[in-house]
């Protein structure tokens, strides 16, 4: 089950005129016995919607005062976010003479149009103080407190990821809310800048919509509506043409196959460093090590000692965690038992809290291979969110093979890859694409749309740039890719075979050798076609177009440029923009 709880505002939503029809009281009820909470969010205090909102206890929790009180229903426990209004406000509020009042724990309460009443008193007390619309109501609350931190306080105390969250709303107050969840639904008779800012909005209005959104959550989990949204599509790389290429980061599995030294590594560790990046939490099982470095995860394991179950179970408890099961220190016919004994448990906490949103199985064909544990193809057989790495294809489960939605071949025989896959799965294999890839590409092949495969140009990760960065800061380029100072009349043949050579050479040639190579912009092609920074040959471009300026001057311009991007300081970390 991937969404497991509905964040819905009251009025205007639920209810209609302040009351909840039965029609949807009982949609709220098949909600709930299908396994999934209902998070009620509102503007109200939180005496006023428990007097109006008899069913209370339908609901796992309830953020008041739109979103600066936490309530419990099942123990009545409540929890406050904010902090009082100041005194000072309260009784200028009063002297004032603001009508339509309504005092909570924290917010102030009032309507339209004592709205610039309240902007002077916050103006001449210089509070920080922030002002929220919701139709004609008016909410004062302190700076920084709105549905979204409401509702992420009450997943925080469920242990539940905004990715696994359905929001419904109406009003303007509504727009962080629906934001923050993965799936932003405006009821019909939402404010028209709310309609723009969901994914969807609803036939229905009022109850009626919210009826609407449950159904297909407790039917199909939103199987078909979720993969419309576009705000969530996660980075793969660029085609050819350079149009860019994306995923849908859910309901999906991946495969990455190549001969060893082929890139997959780096295709991985991109994929889940813009995974972990939009919050989707990752799970990674690594039989040899090569993940120790993933910034972003805790690693769990040694190279002494295995890791335990209890201890994966309790890091990814926190949705925050990323976890690196490392495996290394197991012996190597242990590693696919432990797999597979920690998988059910790894199913068991998806079932309850949708996460590991995303697990990598890396040596795929070591941990689940033909004719291995004879349990692993059922317990594969409905996992979605999988990443298989694999230099074997053909030797793993041919039954998991099936499951997968886009391929992705690297190496020196992506066509043999993709054949070696096919023939697995027992299905035709694709017309051939490239015989020989170059580095940083890979074949892509999207089963699950049927579209022809091609060559992808793969998007690096943070990891990956830093390592170009110091190949081209310290780094030996080949002699055809090097800059060579060779002065106007051809008399010098400098070598610089990385950037750091080219700024001491830069600095002891003569200043004829110098302009002349400033001229004819020779420095900024370099650094635009050698090195690939387009930022930085702009600046270098500029500098060049600066005809008048001294020699010396343009040499400092260009040095600093450099240096701002790719000189490595004592402290040993690359400067990145």
């Amino acid at each position: 089950m991937r969404y497991l709880a509905l964040a819905a505002d009251y009025d205007g939503t639920l209810a209609s005129a302040g009351t909840v029809d039965t029609d949807t009281i009982q949609a709220i009820e098949r909600l709930v016995a299908s396994g999934r909470k209902l998070i009620l969010v509102t503007g109200r205090v939180l005496p006023e919607i428990l007097e109006i909102f008899p069913q209370i206890s339908l609901c796992e929790r309830v953020v008041a005062e739109n979103g600066a009180v936490l309530y419990r229903p099942a123990t009545k426990e409540i929890t406050l976010l904010a902090p009082p209004p100041p005194s000072a406000f309260l009784e200028e509020v009063q002297r004032r003479k603001v009508e339509h009042l309504t005092l909570g724990n924290s917010i102030v309460a009032t309507r339209v149009p004592y709205e610039t009443v309240i902007l002077d008193i916050i103006r001449d007390l210089g509070l920080e103080l922030r002002i929220i619309f919701n139709k004609g109501a008016v909410m004062v609350l302190s700076d920084g407190i709105n549905k979204a931190t409401g509702l992420t306080a009450a997943l925080k105390q469920l242990e539940l990821s905004p990715h696994n969250i359905a929001a419904i709303g109406d009003g303007e107050n509504d727009h962080a809310m629906l934001t923050y969840s993965e799936y932003a639904v405006a009821v019909e008779n939402a404010v028209p800048m709310l309609k723009e800012t969901a994914d969807r909005t609803t036939v229905g209005d009022h109850g009626h919509g919210v009826i609407e959104l449950i159904n297909e959550l407790v039917e199909n989990d939103l199987a078909v509506a979720d993969r419309s949204v576009a705000r969530h599509r996660i980075a793969l790389g660029t085609q050819e043409n350079g149009g860019d290429i994306t995923f849908h980061p859910a309901r999906q599995n991946l495969l990455l196959a190549g001969t060893s030294g082929s890139g997959k590594s780096t295709l991985a560790t991109g994929l889940l460093e813009r995974l972990g990046e939009r919050g989707y939490q990752l799970c990674v099982i690594d039989p040899e090590g090569d993940y120790e470095n993933f910034p972003q995860a805790i690693v769990l394991g040694t190279a002494q000692d295995g890791p335990s179950h209890a201890e994966i179970l309790t890091a990814l408890a926190n949705p925050n965690n990323h976890v690196v099961v490392n495996l290394v220190g197991l012996p190597l016919q242990d590693r696919p038992s432990f797999f597979l004994t920690l998988l059910p448990k790894l199913q068991e906490l998806r079932s309850k809290s949708g996460r590991p949103h995303w697990m990598l199985v890396d040596e795929t064909h070591h941990l689940l291979p033909v004719d291995g544990n004879p349990t692993a193809p059922g317990l594969m057989k409905d996992l979605a969110g999988m990443i298989y790495v694999t230099v074997h294809p053909d030797h793993i489960e041919h039954s998991i093979l099936k499951t997968v939605d886009i391929v992705f071949a690297l190496g020196k025989s992506p066509d043999e890859t993709l054949k070696q896959y096919c023939a697995a799965i027992q299905q035709p294999a694709p017309a051939a694409t490239a015989a020989r890839l170059q580095p940083g590409r890979a074949i892509m092949w999207n089963r699950a749309s049927g579209e022809t495969p091609f060559v992808l140009e793969i998007a690096p990760s943070t990891i990956e740039r830093r390592r170009h960065r110091r190949k081209y800061a310290e780094g030996e380029l080949p002699p055809e890719q090097s800059f060579y100072f060779r002065g106007p009349a051809g008399q010098l043949n400098l070598r610089a075979h990385n950037l750091l050579l080219f700024m001491q050479l830069g600095e002891g040639v003569d200043q004829a050798t110098w302009i002349h190579h400033l001229r004819s912009h020779d420095y900024s092609t370099w650094i635009k076609q050698v090195i690939k920074d387009e930022a930085l040959a702009q600046r270098v471009h500029d500098v060049e177009q600066q005809a008048h300026m001294p020699a010396e001057e343009s040499r400092q311009l260009i040095r600093s440029a450099i240096e701002e991007r790719y000189t490595v300081p004592a402290g040993g970390d690359e400067h990145t923009s």
